[in-house]
């Protein structure tokens, strides 16, 4: 009988600089103003079948609002560092564990962008831990996480190492400037998982990847010159970026799930909690409508934070873990979707999975007051 394998504990890290709106408000009252208003991810009049109904219904809330959702982010500062980040989410994942750095057979770091150009954060992080095991960077976008997890319950489960250390970071403030819209919807965050050996048939039950290569045109990153003449790289949103994801979000989403699903041998109404990515406001609720599940068995913590990229399955986990509740035996369902990269879904038995501890200026209420009504949707055919 094979080896059951699963999280073993939970971890994030956040800068603690908040940006508001009202930062881009105050220094920038101009361009805020030039953009509010504007309809945008709609380029021309359309109709429910371009595109996902889905998609397009639980976006309408937000089609007038300039920062997209957005309600505050958190961004490094200026000397802040991935290294830093990775290093206090991994330390509160392997304290929760009761773990020390020896127990730790194999570290897999996603550094989204690293701190050295070229060069991966695997070996700096291990470094710093004092690890004594393997060390290696896996990188897949935004469901960089989610495949490293993967990867390391099939390592754990084959023998070739006990205890893996998964560790993602993003800090998508490096790669964007202020005066870019880009930069209202993005924010910087680490999470890291501890991947061992677990009890009964706790832990991983199956999972399905497919690439997302229809994305390629989506999202790009370019080498400029800062204003002190040092090449830097920059995020950008193709020209295409919409009309993309409106019509493959979906279809990923779905594939993805069915495919986890069937290979867990679980019916899609036996899932007890939904852990999506929300690379975007209403992702959440774009999942749930797409699926055809309750959106409260879900939780998106993007109006804390934003979009944070590889981030974001472990900030949306941990939340959810602490605020929900989750029991051992629950069936938890994990979706990531990652632009020119990858798409994947997990299905997992919940053990005795220790959490890290969260920012200590969160909350369920302030979540919940962050949040935008989707009631107050403006409705399509008015801006369309």
């Amino acid at each position: 009988m094979a080896q059951s394998v699963g999280l073993q504990s939970v971890g994030v890290s956040v800068p603690d600089r908040v940006l508001t709106n009202d930062h881009w408000r105050e220094r920038h009252p101009q361009m805020v103003a030039d953009i509010e208003g504007r309809i945008w991810m709609w380029r021309k009049p359309m109709e429910w079948t371009e595109g996902s109904e889905a998609f397009n219904r639980e976006m309408a809330p937000y089609v007038r609002d300039p920062f997209r959702g957005a309600r505050q982010r958190r961004h490094i500062e200026s000397d802040g560092t991935a290294l830093e980040l990775e290093l206090t989410a991994a330390w509160d994942a392997l304290q929760a564990a009761g773990m020390e750095p020896e127990d730790v057979d194999l570290l897999i770091c996603s550094s989204f962008q690293p701190d050295v150009h070229g060069i991966g954060g695997a070996a700096f992080l291990a470094r710093d831990l004092g690890l004594t095991g393997a060390a290696w960077n896996l990188e897949s976008a935004c469901s960089s996480a989610l495949v490293a997890v993967q990867t390391a319950c099939s390592l754990v489960e084959s023998g070739q190492y006990r205890n893996v250390l998964v560790v993602s970071s993003c800090t998508y403030s490096r790669t964007t400037v202020p005066t870019d819209p880009v930069s209202w919807g993005v924010g910087d965050a680490a999470s890291a998982f501890v991947i061992g050996p677990t009890a009964g048939d706790f832990g991983f039950l199956g999972g399905h990847t497919v690439h997302s290569a229809e994305t390629c045109e989506a999202v790009s990153y370019e080498l400029q010159l800062d204003p002190n003449q040092r090449p830097r790289l920059r995020l950008r949103a193709g020209r295409q970026t919409a009309r993309i994801l409106r019509e493959t979000s979906e279809r990923y989403l779905k594939e993805c799930t069915q495919g986890a699903l069937a290979a867990a041998g679980i019916e899609l109404g036996n899932i007890d909690h939904f852990v999506f990515n929300t690379p975007l406001a209403w992702y959440k609720g774009f999942c749930a409508r797409a699926l055809g599940i309750d959106r409260e068995r879900a939780l998106s913590v993007y109006p804390l934070y934003a979009n944070v990229g590889p981030a974001l399955l472990g900030m949306n986990l941990l939340h959810a873990a602490h605020w929900k509740g989750y029991q051992p035996g629950d069936l938890v369902l994990l979706y990531t979707v990652g632009s020119v990269s990858t798409c994947s879904a997990s299905v997992m038995r919940w053990g005795d999975v220790a959490l890290g501890p969260l920012p200590d200026d969160v909350s369920p209420e302030l979540l919940e007051s962050l949040e935008v009504d989707a009631n107050q949707a403006t409705p399509v055919a008015q801006v369309a």
